[in-house]
């Protein structure tokens, strides 16, 4: 008993983490208390995606099941909130149900591929300043971009602080086909996640695993190869 205590107040440990265990190995009760306590961040999440016409009763329960799934992933042991964690399986499973209701009814989504910019969920005064250093320094990289795919990105994403808008949508405005705003999108994004680009963002976000860099490079190689075919 004295070598589990000793072990539960070493470094590491989270608090909640008997609770995730419980709920992860089956306990209802556990799982139940975890999903009515963070039903607020759900909430949260779903409000702030462009729905299109996908009813906010479906969002939501869309929002409930990456919920569930967070739970059953998340291991306490890694040292990051749950509320991160959650917040992007969340809005990862709201997108797939826009999509899936987009694609049902012949109609037009955007995909959500801002992987390395993502909000937190936390709102105490250190992260508000936090965010605000994020904002300012994805701004500066977003301003340096060519003046065409810096207006698809920042309409795409709504970075205005209006809604996002779909690629249609954008191509319409723009005078140009909805192709052609994905294919401005995708050159922009390759330009932003670049590491001579991204380097103080990524110091923020510290987003400098290998595997990330591998995956931006992986990125970019797919565009260039894609690129190519299109130009023969």
């Amino acid at each position: 008993m004295k070598s589990e205590q000793k072990g539960k107040s070493g470094l590491g440990w989270h608090p909640g983490a008997r609770l995730f265990e419980q709920a992860q190995g089956g306990c209802e009760d556990s799982l139940n208390l975890l999903l009515a306590r963070h039903e607020p961040l759900v909430l949260y999440a779903v409000k702030r995606q462009k729905l299109g016409d996908l009813p906010m009763e479906e969002a939501v329960q869309a929002g409930r099941i990456g919920l569930w799934g967070a739970i059953q992933g998340y291991d306490p042991q890694k040292g990051y909130q749950f509320s991160t964690y959650a917040y992007a399986a969340i809005v990862h499973q709201v997108w797939a149900a826009v999509k899936a209701h987009c694609v049902a009814n012949k109609r037009s989504h955007a995909t959500r591929e801002w992987v390395l910019f993502f909000r937190h969920w936390e709102t105490g005064p250190a992260e508000a300043r936090a965010e605000a250093e994020i904002r300012e320094s994805l701004w500066e990289m977003v301003w340096r971009l060519p003046e065409r795919f810096r207006a698809v990105i920042v309409a795409y994403y709504g970075l205005a602080g209006e809604s996002a808008q779909f690629q249609q949508e954008i191509g319409a405005q723009m005078g140009v086909t909805q192709q052609r705003v994905s294919q401005i999108k995708e050159a922009a994004l390759v330009w932003l996640r670049h590491p001579s680009n991204s380097q103080d963002l990524r110091d923020l976000l510290k987003r400098h695993s290998q595997q990330e860099y591998e995956w931006a490079e992986e990125m970019a190689q797919n565009w260039l190869r894609r690129r190519a075919g299109r130009h023969g």
